[in-house]
């Protein structure tokens, strides 16, 4: 993982302008879906949000996990890591099930439901622009740095030594760093994460390795296809429990 590329979001130097969405927006060539960038909300037409949390904002995207719980999950092999680091998705092959929607720790994957031949949108990192030695286009339209770009252990460098130097700034946490097994795409942030929307339900455990686990109790006699969908099962029901307690307790919710 030493030369994967992936980001790091400083949620203490957002201003919430909005470049990163607007960036977003025109290097995917993707539709206006909201005026008032802070009201929008991830689909098939916004891979990124802004979102506002008293004074502070927060971004929202793809994590790209080390260990994609959607590459493991899809039966067609739609979902691919690359070597490069991000996770892409190829429609060609896609049948529609959506199992990486229900498998996704982080809730990131939205299908084109008004479409006749959906497809599952999400963000690409830029794939195509860190091919070239480029920065993602959100990294190099934010105006303050609160979004970089770069090696995955360049940005956990910055990002332990941004909260060393400055403990009284930030939470003793960098979100993304071991949640779900670990991901390309990091947060550091002045307050606990769960204020900013993100879930601290998710276990560090990678989600494949979970499935692996369910797996291993069924019985050899079982088909392949009943082995598979057992999995789906367990993940999709883990998954709900830890929505469901996150809405018991309130987390989530904007001030």
């Amino acid at each position: 993982m030493n030369e994967q590329m992936g980001l790091l979001f400083d949620a203490s130097e957002c201003i919430g302008c909005g470049s990163c969405y607007e960036a977003c927006k025109a290097e995917n060539k993707l539709p206006v879906t909201n005026k008032d960038f802070l009201k929008d909300h991830l689909s098939d037409k916004t891979y990124t949000v802004v979102e506002q949390y008293g004074d502070l904002y927060a971004r929202k995207m793809c994590m790209h996990c080390a260990e994609p719980t959607c590459v493991s999950v899809c039966p067609v092999g739609a979902f691919t890591k690359t070597k490069l680091g991000p996770v892409l998705y190829d429609e060609n092959k896609c049948i529609g099930c959506r199992y990486c929607m229900q498998a996704c720790p982080h809730s990131m994957p939205r299908y084109e439901w008004g479409s006749t031949s959906p497809r599952v949108k999400k963000c690409v990192l830029c794939h195509h622009r860190l091919e070239k030695g480029q920065l993602t286009a959100c990294a190099e339209a934010c105006p303050v740095e609160a979004t970089l770009c770069g090696k995955v252990t360049d940005l956990v460098a910055e990002a332990k030594r941004r909260i060393k130097e400055n403990p009284g700034k930030y939470y003793p946490h960098i979100y993304g760093l071991e949640e779900a097994g670990g991901s390309n795409v990091m947060v550091i942030s002045p307050v606990p994460f769960e204020q900013l929307g993100y879930s601290s339900k998710v276990p560090k455990q990678a989600m494949p390795d979970f499935t692996m686990q369910a797996m291993e109790k069924i019985p050899s006699v079982v088909s392949v296809g009943g082995i598979f969908l057992t999995g789906m099962y367990w993940l999709t029901k883990r998954k709900n429990k830890i929505a469901r307690e996150d809405n018991e307790n309130g987390e989530g919710k904007r001030k």
